[in-house]
């Protein structure tokens, strides 16, 4: 069991050198092929304006996001040259307006294995990292590994805090990560307030360790208050305890309008973590 086909989208230079490092690991220690895709973002919004300036305002973005997918794909080259010869890489570049994005990525991650993206918040990131994770996971249909700024601490990933509550996106997330959940030293299944009367109750997890045991992975359970204001915060302590190098878990249980006003498990982890993220829907 293994990903075959990787993906890398690039929309800003400070995620490249992670993100490509991240992916290259994957691919070499799995035998996989690597896509990259520089991507230009036209972020105009074009609304009330002088006759005849809209076009060329239209012009100048268009130029101007050509001019980012090339260095940006110059700057994927170079990262890549820094991983070897024994890489099997392809690099494409692209260029999209705000609203297209989507449908561009989504075409793409549909035929990969794994997506695997910078950190989508920060100082340069702009709205399109986002629209980028969403489209590889709603559209695409892709889980998505998303990499902070200090990089994937090791590969296979040695310890994985994988957070369970027992729902149709933290299942997805689960079956999805299973190639690297079974190269894994130790799983920890993380439960956070399990409810008294689910169905799960006098055992929360004890199913999915089964399961994931038959598979060969080595998985324990560990059921867990919820001490903090919020579950990410649980989640994060627990990953510093155990020293995780990868946390799973399912993305945006609630709709993603409601995640994105009230935020949510998904957009809180994706801000603070310090370790790789992997997450599907």
């Amino acid at each position: 069991m293994a990903y075959k086909s990787l993906l890398t989208v690039a929309t800003n230079r400070a995620g490249i050198g992670p993100a490509v490092e991240a992916a290259a690991s994957i691919a070499r220690g799995m035998d996989a092929h690597l896509d990259l895709l520089a991507l230009g973002v036209d972020r105009t919004q074009i609304g009330y304006s002088y006759v005849g300036s809209g076009a060329v305002v239209m012009q100048v973005a268009m130029e101007r996001a050509e001019e980012e997918a090339r260095e940006y794909e110059k700057a994927l080259k170079a990262a890549l040259d820094a991983q070897g010869p024994d890489l099997r890489w392809s690099v494409d570049s692209a260029v999209a307006q705000l609203g297209a994005v989507s449908d561009l990525v989504a075409a793409r991650a549909r035929y990969s294995d794994l997506v695997v993206l910078a950190r989508p918040y920060g100082k340069t990131a702009g709205p399109e990292a986002e629209a980028v994770i969403e489209a590889a996971m709603f559209e695409g249909l892709a889980p998505v590994l998303v990499v902070p700024e200090t990089g994937m601490p090791a590969m296979p990933p040695r310890r994985v805090v994988l957070a369970w509550n027992m729902s149709r996106e933290a299942m997805v997330a689960t079956r999805r990560a299973m190639p690297l959940l079974t190269r894994a030293e130790q799983v920890v299944i993380t439960v956070v307030d399990p409810p008294p009367h689910g169905p799960e109750r006098s055992d929360p997890g004890g199913m999915l360790c089964q399961m994931l045991v038959r598979h060969g992975v080595k998985a324990e359970v560990a059921v867990l208050a919820r001490a903090l204001p919020r579950i990410s915060d649980v989640l994060m302590r627990q990953c510093q305890d155990i020293g995780a190098d990868l946390l799973v878990m399912g993305a945006y249980g609630h709709s993603r309008f409601r995640e994105a006003i009230l935020g949510g498990a998904t957009r809180n982890m994706l801000e603070s973590a310090q370790i790789p993220v992997f997450m599907a829907h």
